[in-house]
């Protein structure tokens, strides 16, 4: 699963949720049309395979960035 989402200013507490999708593609399609002719934001693709840590948070790991392109 990944979740796609959108910071400005790289500013984690602005971090927003975009949705959650099963391909990768789609993923990555949606993230660049979330912030087109929006200055200074950015998008965040992050994976998961439904595993939780010992406080019940979704374990997930940074897979994209629009930053590192």
């Amino acid at each position: 699963m990944y979740h796609v989402y959108t910071e400005k200013d790289e500013n984690e507490f602005s971090k927003t949720l975009v949705g959650e999708f099963t391909d990768y593609d789609k993923a990555v399609e949606r993230a660049k049309k979330a912030i087109e002719n929006k200055e200074n934001y950015i998008w965040i693709i992050e994976q998961t395979d439904g595993h939780v840590n010992n406080y019940g948070e979704l374990i997930s790991s940074v897979v994209a960035r629009s930053d590192d392109e």
